[in-house]
C-alpha cells in the first residue's frame, strides 16, 4: 500500500514538473507560433503581423501551429509519466 501512495506521490511531481515545461509548435516558418506547458495548457499565441489581413489563413495556421504543440507536449507527458511509472512498476513492459 505504501508503494502505491509513493506512486501517486511521484506522478504529482511529475504533473508540477510538466507545468515548467514548454513546447512550441509553428506554422509557415514562424508566422505563427502556439507554446504549450508539458500538462497540455495554453500559454502563448504568437503571430506575426504581416499575415493578419487574411483571417482564413490565420486560423489555419493556428490550427496547425497548436496540434504541432500538443503533439510535443503530449510526448513529454508520456515521457514524464513512464519514467514515473518505471520507477515503482520495474518489471511491466512500457
Amino acid at each position: 500500500m505504501s508503494k502505491l501512495q509513493a506512486m501517486k506521490e511521484q506522478m504529482e511531481e511529475s504533473k508540477k514538473r510538466l507545468d515548467n515545461i514548454t513546447v512550441e509548435g509553428e506554422a509557415e516558418g514562424g508566422l505563427v507560433k502556439v507554446t504549450l506547458t508539458g500538462n497540455r495548457k495554453l500559454k502563448n499565441i504568437s503571430i506575426d503581423p504581416t499575415i493578419v489581413d487574411d483571417v482564413e489563413a490565420l486560423e489555419d495556421l493556428l490550427l496547425i501551429a497548436f496540434n504541432r504543440a500538443m503533439e510535443k507536449a503530449d510526448n513529454v507527458n508520456e515521457s514524464e509519466m513512464q519514467g514515473a511509472a518505471k520507477d515503482f512498476l520495474p518489471n511491466m513492459p512500457m
